[in-house]
């Protein structure tokens, strides 16, 4: 497939094409991760895991695009990206992605530690060598992708802790099954154009939605269980309990809301909205708790 040229690429459309925003994501729960260990002071510590995660993010994002660049262009909500419009090449957009790869490698190897270095170095493998070529052929994509997603809390627990205990570990659930409710509304909400390029995941398979809406309310109520694995493990008090309690019941709402036959588009659109919210939310309660009262 031939892609158009738009000319010489600017700055700004190499900066999209790390995908700034979503590669944010990485950055904070890396960071909570980090914060939450309640690491000594080391201020040159703290840059690297937050340079080293968004290099490793945005080198991801723009592999990622460098590889899916004929689906991309072939997809209403992906053809404007840089590559299927031409303002990137295709070999810029790889010296790019590869070079803040092994850049976030070097860096996180260098300047915190090697177990912190091995879990950026699976979020890289894990998201573009199993992820990606997975949503071309399997359902469970969402799932092997939620794996991926999962791991920047892990970068920072080990880069401030050394090692990774308990909560580490509930960081890292958290985000697996977080990102599957808000993932398949997002899914759901686009699934014509997974479609189009035959992504067999499940909003495409189950056309009814049935089954991904009941997917979506099983994950959502895992998400609220591992949410509080805190507390009995008496790694956070009650307050972030409750924090985590009332914003996991409304995720359960919008879940369930997802489940209903009538107006499915517009309860996927509501229960986005409200996994956007729940996140910042519920992790920002347990770093709070965390510097307050540990």
């Amino acid at each position: 497939m031939t892609l158009p040229s738009a000319g010489p690429a600017k700055v700004s459309d190499y900066l999209e094409l790390t995908k700034p925003r979503l590669s944010l994501l990485s950055v904070l729960t890396a960071l909570v991760g980090y914060l939450s260990a309640r690491p000594p002071w080391v201020p040159l510590e703290l840059f690297s895991v937050i340079a080293g995660t968004s290099l490793a993010a945005g080198g991801v994002a723009a592999l990622n695009q460098w590889l899916e660049q004929d689906t991309d262009a072939r997809m209403k909500r992906t053809r404007d990206r840089p590559i299927p419009t031409g303002k990137v090449a295709t070999g810029s957009a790889f010296v790019l992605g590869a070079g803040m790869c092994v850049a976030s490698l070097a860096l996180m190897f260098a300047e915190t530690n090697g177990l912190a270095a091995l879990f950026t170095l699976l979020t890289i493998s894990a998201y573009l060598g199993w992820y990606t070529p997975a949503k071309r052929w399997s359902r469970w994509s969402t799932e092997i992708g939620a794996v991926a997603g999962a791991f920047p809390p892990l970068i920072g627990w080990s880069a401030g802790a050394g090692g990774v205990t308990a909560l580490g570990w509930i960081l890292f659930g958290i985000l697996f099954f977080w990102q599957l409710p808000h993932f398949l509304a997002i899914s759901w909400i686009y699934r014509h154009d997974y479609s189009a390029v035959n992504f067999p995941i499940l909003p495409v398979r189950d056309a009814s939605g049935r089954r991904v809406a009941f997917w979506a309310f099983v994950n959502t109520g895992l998400l609220v269980v591992v949410s509080l694995l805190p507390l009995p493990l008496h790694l956070a008090t009650a307050w972030y309990g409750a924090v985590a309690a009332v914003a996991g019941v409304a995720m359960l709402l919008r879940a369930r809301g997802f489940r209903s036959v009538a107006n499915r588009d517009a309860a996927a659109r509501s229960l986005f909205r409200a996994s956007l919210l729940y996140l910042p939310l519920v992790l920002g309660a347990l770093l709070a708790d965390r510097i307050v009262h540990f």
